[in-house]
Formats: C-alpha cells, structure tokens, sequence
C-alpha cells in the first residue's frame, strides 16, 4: 500500500511537520512509505532515518518550485508513478492550498485539519474535531486517493532504530500554465526570533484581555518553556500585538501538546482555532469565564501574582 508524504521545507531544512507525517505514515498497516521533495538538496539521510523507503526529487522546469501550483505539479507526477491511495500533507495555510489545488486535478477526497488516519472497512477515515471542539468528526475518503492534512503535532516524530534502507528516485517536469503564470520577483523573510513558530509550536503560551495590553508575562512564561506567542482576537485588534500572532477562526489554527491561556475568556471563536490542543491550562480572575468548561487546569486569580511565581518555580525546577 504506497502511501505519499510531502515534504515540506524552507532553505534545505525539513520542517518539523513532514517529520512527524513520515512516523505516522511508516507505522500504517503494509504502508509503504514514499516520500516528495520538490526542489534540489533532498536531505536524504533524514529521511530514511523517519521510514522513507523512496525519496522522489522532482525538479520542476519553467517555474519557481516553491510555488503552491508547482508543488501540485510535482506531486501529480509522482502520483501518476507510484500510484498511491493515501497522500499525507501538513495542515498548514500552504499545505491546505496544496491539498486543495491536487484534489480538483486529481479527484481526490480531502480533509484537512485531521488529527487522525486509518483503513476502516477498506476506505481511509480521517478523524477530526469541528464546531469549536463540539464534534469529533469520522471523514472517509470514497474516491482512489484521498488526501488528508494533519495538524502539527499529533503525532511525535520518532526516528528509527535503524535507518530505511531509501532509493533516491528522480523526475522532472514541465511547470503547468499555473505555474508559469505567477513570476516571483522577490521574497522577504518574515522576521522571527528564537521562540518556535506559532502553527506548529509543541507548547503555546496565549494572552487575552485580561493581559491589559501587557505581554511581558506571556513572553516570560513563554520564553521559559521555548513555547510560541499567541493571542485573541481583542489583544491584537488593540494593537497589544501583531495580527499574525491571533489564535482562532480567523486566525492562525494551532494544536499544541500544551495551550496555556493567560487571560483569555475562552470565546466561541478562539476556542475554535485551539481545539485541538492536548492540554489545556487557563488563568484567569473570572471564575465564570468559558474557558474553565473546557481547560484541563484552572487557576482563578490575578495574573500580576499567578504568572510571576509559575516562571519563578519554573526556573527553580530547570536542571
């Protein structure tokens, strides 16, 4: 049963996310594990270390490779080659247009945002949350390929005890119109510091209202447990920070091992932007706030005394 991973990367490093699909992908029944680099410098060793039996490095002609309808024309040639039933992308904004684009040339099933796969009754079911958390959700893919986006985390990525033995395959292809039709003039690193990115961050540390327009407790606690920073949608419409940092329907989607919300309400919209998160730990003075039907650890109090002793005895406990 071949079974695609796409790759993903930036400047010749894999993101951690292609990482933990190539783990999940490798431990599915009579999988057998075709990994998709598009581009050049493939880290091969990496990946057989994760359960890639074969790299493919697809080159593609006429067209910036990083594009979103270059990388659809990658995968369809080796779609075409391997002939697999089940293609696993990263549920990220890029990966999301990926699936999207490949499913209309393709004819493909997709579910985004899955938290799970697996053959039930000879069809693979993705399983998801929807409505805020409110549903869990058994998606089953009915066509001959489904593609389904994993959100980051939900699974850790594990090398191998030893290494797969891979074959480096190579293609080339011709850029579709789609492709060709967009020229890249330039491109601009969006500046990050040394805490993780918010989409994929295994702990995230978020602030609401309650911070008052004060992030430097949340950037504290955050850089104490090398978590991202996060917001609701009030925090960052005040300007208290950037919009690339919103958590929520309208913003970034995010599925940590560890959430902490440092005074946020817990609304509607928010929740449905961290559903997903393993464990949830809220703080917060409204001891009827939303966000307590739902965190796994409460703590009603003042955020001015609750977070300085958390980060405190945080740093006590480091080795």
């Amino acid at each position: 049963m071949n079974v695609l991973v796409l790759v993903d990367h930036a400047d010749g490093a894999v993101r951690p996310t292609a990482l933990e699909l190539l783990t999940l992908a490798r431990d599915l029944p009579d999988a057998v594990v075709h990994a998709v680099w598009v581009g050049e410098s493939p880290q091969t060793e990496l990946l057989a270390a994760h359960g890639a039996a074969t790299l493919h490095q697809v080159h593609v002609d006429g067209a910036d490779a990083q594009l979103t309808a270059s990388v659809v024309d990658a995968l369809q040639t080796v779609i075409t080659a391997v002939e697999p039933s089940l293609l696993l992308v990263a549920s990220t904004f890029e990966g999301k247009e990926v699936a999207a684009r490949l499913a209309v040339r393709a004819g493909a099933g997709v579910v985004t945002g899955a938290a799970s796969v697996a053959v039930e009754d000879g069809q693979w079911v993705a399983r998801k949350s929807v409505l805020a958390g409110s549903w869990d959700t058994a998606c089953a893919a009915t066509g001959r390929l489904a593609v389904v986006a994993l959100a980051p985390n939900v699974v850790p990525a594990a090398p191998l005890a030893v290494p797969a033995d891979t074959a480096l395959v190579e293609h080339t292809v011709e850029a579709s119109a789609a492709a060709r039709a967009v020229t890249v003039v330039s491109r601009t690193k969006r500046p990050t510091g040394d805490r993780p990115a918010l989409a994929e961050a295994e702990v995230v540390v978020v602030g609401g209202r309650g911070v008052d327009g004060d992030f430097s407790g949340v950037e504290e606690l955050a850089d104490v447990l090398g978590a991202a920073v996060g917001a609701t949608r009030v925090a960052t419409d005040e300007g208290w920070i950037g919009h690339e940092a919103q958590v929520g329907q309208t913003g970034v989607t995010i599925s940590p091992r560890l959430y902490i919300g440092l005074g946020v309400s817990g609304a509607v919209h928010h929740r449905g932007g961290m559903d997903a998160a393993g464990t949830v730990v809220a703080v917060n003075n409204d001891p009827d706030a939303p966000i307590f039907e739902f965190a796994d650890y409460g703590i009603v109090g003042d955020l001015g005394e609750v977070v300085p002793a958390l980060v405190a005895e945080l740093r006590a406990r480091r080795p």
